[in-house]
């Protein structure tokens, strides 16, 4: 009998568009406070498909490449402060295994062509000129391209595993395939293959992974608080699935238990007035919101004047 052979240790470090990552995942849904770490480590990396090896992170094992977004362009008041929060929990849950390398956004004044909505095939140069505002992340892309080719031509690592479809990339990874022995690993941030992988990137990676499924981003999600030095980090309200039925609930559960805190607390909790489902998981849709909205009503008519919170 022939003993099986060991797989081959890769050492890994991924590095993550985070522009990309957000536009391509996250935007419009309840998965952004992601743990990166998670992700990769239990759902991707398995994945890869890489006969005879496995994926072994190193101690920085993320390299996560992102910029600070400009208050008077945000889409949201909290915006700001949302992304500081994440960003704060990233570097407390995994100090120096994740790593976060800023750019910053450009925010100019540029003259552009309007097109004509009543013939939009008239050339750019017989267009009426506006002026608009041009928002643009500058040095993330050569940020990545940068760190991705450095740690590879100095033995750093055995495989880099790059997070983006951006065409940008490619350069370095073609100096990566020229020079070095690296694996490259691609994955393409997008959901149930909503965007197909660039041909030239793919072709230029050892494997691809062309997307990350809904499922996978649940499961890979921070706790709701992450303990700091002197005060918790906690994931914003508004990055809930429905931040005004969460509101709903919190508003009715916070009088009943005593403080917001101990109402997610409660809420996190299997219920067995809740067919043993935590109020947390419920209150993404209507129904289910309606369902804990009418159990806590219903203790509060019934507990009138006693002090006890709801059952769990």
């Amino acid at each position: 009998m022939v003993a099986a052979t060991a797989p081959t240790p890769l050492r890994t470090r991924v590095y993550i568009d985070g522009y990309n990552l957000y536009y391509g995942c996250l935007k419009g849904t309840p998965y952004k406070w992601l743990d990166l770490h998670s992700l990769f480590e239990q759902h991707i990396l398995p994945s890869s498909g890489l006969r005879g090896t496995r994926s072994e992170l190193l101690p920085v094992s993320i390299k996560y490449f992102t910029a600070t977004i400009i208050e008077s362009a945000a889409r949201a008041t909290d915006s700001v402060s949302s992304q500081d929060r994440y960003h704060q929990a990233l570097a407390r849950l995994y100090d120096g295994r994740i790593e976060l390398i800023r750019g910053y956004y450009s925010q100019t004044q540029i003259k552009a062509k309007l097109v004509d909505a009543a013939a939009p095939d008239t050339w750019p140069r017989d267009c009426q000129e506006v002026l608009v505002w041009k928002l643009e992340e500058k040095q993330s892309d050569v940020n990545l391209a940068l760190q991705a080719y450095h740690d590879a031509i100095t033995g750093a690592v055995d495989q880099v595993v790059i997070v983006t479809n951006d065409t940008d990339i490619a350069p370095a990874l073609k100096l990566i395939r020229a020079h070095t022995p690296v694996t490259i690993g691609l994955v393409i941030p997008a959901r149930q293959q909503v965007r197909q992988p660039n041909t030239e990137l793919s072709q230029l990676a050892h494997w691809t992974r062309s997307h990350i499924t809904p499922a996978e981003l649940a499961a890979s999600q921070l706790p709701r608080v992450i303990p700091g030095p002197r005060k918790p980090t906690i994931k914003p309200e508004s990055w809930y699935a429905r931040p005004d039925l969460l509101a709903r609930v919190l508003t009715l559960a916070t009088p009943v238990v005593g403080s917001r805190g101990k109402a997610f607390k409660w809420m996190q909790e299997a219920n067995p007035y809740l067919a043993n489902q935590a109020p947390i998981d419920l209150i993404d849709t209507e129904d289910g919101a309606a369902q804990v909205v009418q159990y806590i009503e219903r203790y509060i008519a019934e507990h009138a004047g006693k002090d006890a919170p709801p059952a769990a």
